[in-house]
């Protein structure tokens, strides 16, 4: 039996020409699949539609709990030479001059540069002690249970007057050390007069008198 061949030899231009094409149109579709990937239909910045644009800035309207008897943050920018205590003026401030038997004093204070430039003075809560005495005897002192005190450098414009961030409350009791975590005693009232002092640093203030009811 014998085994018939195809004859070999030259392919009309007519093949030639079809495989060209066939392999044109390959390269044409590869390229258009390529561009499909990088560049999404409906997309019109050229990026693919997933990509997210960044989130914005999260910001809360909660301020931190400020130290009862910080300095407001807002004048804390430390320019200038130290203040001289000299020309620093303090004064022990209360928000009543009596009080009722039901009502707890609030104390705070005020600080005052009386010199010519503006200088600064570490008055952070490490550097504040809030006094109260009556006669010769004291009775509280707000550093016998503080706790976390800061630093705070404070710069102070001539004659701008700058006061505590929020007032220290008094429960009316007398102060130790060692009854921070227990029941403390009631000091007298019924009209008895006490004398609130302020000191920062090394400067402190004049006394100032209220009564308890």
């Amino acid at each position: 039996m014998s085994t018939l061949k195809h004859p070999v030899g030259p392919q009309s231009s007519k093949v030639y020409w079809r495989r060209r094409l066939t392999v044109g149109l390959g390269l044409i579709a590869v390229i258009v699949a390529i561009i499909l990937i990088v560049v999404r239909p409906g997309s019109s910045s050229g990026e693919p539609n997933d990509q997210k644009a960044p989130a914005p800035a999260v910001t809360s309207s909660e301020k931190p709990t400020a130290d009862p008897t910080a300095i407001p943050t807002d004048a804390v920018d430390a320019k200038g030479a130290a203040c001289k205590s000299k020309d620093l003026e303090l004064t022990a401030i209360t928000d009543l001059d009596a009080y009722a038997a039901d009502q707890q004093p609030k104390l705070s204070l005020s600080i005052t540069n009386t010199g010519p430039k503006a200088c600064v003075v570490n008055a952070g809560s490490s550097q504040q002690v809030f006094t109260i005495t009556s006669g010769d005897e004291v009775y509280w002192l707000s550093t016998d249970c503080q706790k976390d005190a800061v630093d705070a450098d404070v710069t102070l414009k001539p004659n701008v007057p700058i006061g505590s961030a929020a007032p220290l409350t008094w429960d009316r009791t007398r102060s130790s050390a060692d009854s921070c975590d227990g029941d403390r005693e009631t000091v007298p009232a019924g009209g008895a007069s006490y004398k609130l002092t302020v000191t920062v640093g090394d400067v402190t203030s004049d006394p100032t008198q209220f009564l308890l009811n």
